[in-house]
């Protein structure tokens, strides 16, 4: 059984006992999260989508806040002397998936 959910602008294909990373949550580890924005969901007979899912529960558990590896952003300009070297590091919620229910 798998589900299809909608979090931070992205969407995640889940199963139960997965452990995602998802845009940064505010919650602390350990805390229980729901997710309710569920687009679709197989359970393992077909796929079920629009109102069929309407009412769909996504169970999930937070595992860690965190920020990812950093990414080097450098501009330069030849000739001129021109150079900046800044640096970002997006933050991240991994969280385990519990249960999903219809």
């Amino acid at each position: 059984m798998y589900a299809i959910i909608v979090t931070g602008g992205k969407q995640y294909k889940v199963s139960e006992g997965d452990v995602i990373n998802v845009e940064k949550l505010d919650a602390a580890a350990d805390e229980k999260v729901t997710f309710d924005q569920v687009i679709a969901v197989n359970d393992d007979k077909e796929l079920k989508v629009a109102s069929d899912v309407a009412s769909a529960k996504v169970e999930a558990t937070v595992v860690k806040q965190d920020r990812a590896r950093k990414v080097v952003v450098y501009k330069y300009k030849p000739k001129s002397g021109y150079h900046k070297k800044n640096g970002h590091r997006q933050a991240f919620t991994q969280v385990k998936i519990n249960k999903i229910s219809l």
